[in-house]
């Protein structure tokens, strides 16, 4: 079952994060106070997947009022390859719409596999015509991968 994601469900999702190799989080912006700032901005489109009583998926999903973004998607590693993630992708995106958003995008590292391949099986469409910019306004907001 896919649902919103609430601030209840932070201890999970946090969980869940950890659980995952190679798992990039932001020490700030993956936060309890990060992740509620984000959910309060955008209440209704997030979302989490439980199966067996657990959490077993989660999607950030966000958006300005023009494009919206996803992040941290992600599936337990046992519970992969049973149309998890596609369920919630599709799930945001019903969100999204509701809201009059008309595009979304994601970001994914070139060095994760499993998930360039998964957007590529779902039709999203990587984009060579654009670089992509950063820069960070605060340099406590350490990035930290999962071993």
């Amino acid at each position: 079952m896919v649902r919103t994601m609430t601030m209840e469900d932070y201890d999970d999702v946090y969980a869940l994060w950890m659980s995952i190799h190679g798992f990039g989080m932001r020490s700030m912006d993956d936060s309890r106070e990060g992740i509620e700032r984000f959910i309060k901005r955008n209440p209704n489109t997030s979302a989490v997947a439980v199966e067996d009583g657990k959490i077993v998926g989660a999607i950030l999903c966000g958006h300005d009022g023009r494009r919206a973004c996803l992040y941290h998607v992600c599936v337990s590693e046992k519970y992969r390859m049973h149309g998890i993630g596609k369920q919630m992708v599709h799930f945001c995106c019903e969100r999204l719409k509701e809201e009059k958003i008309n595009k979304v995008c994601l970001n994914a590292f070139v060095t994760n596999v499993v998930g360039n391949k998964f957007w590529q099986k779902m039709g999203w469409t990587l984009r060579s015509d654009m670089n992509y910019y950063d820069f960070t306004l605060n340099e406590e907001n350490l990035t930290v991968f999962n071993k």
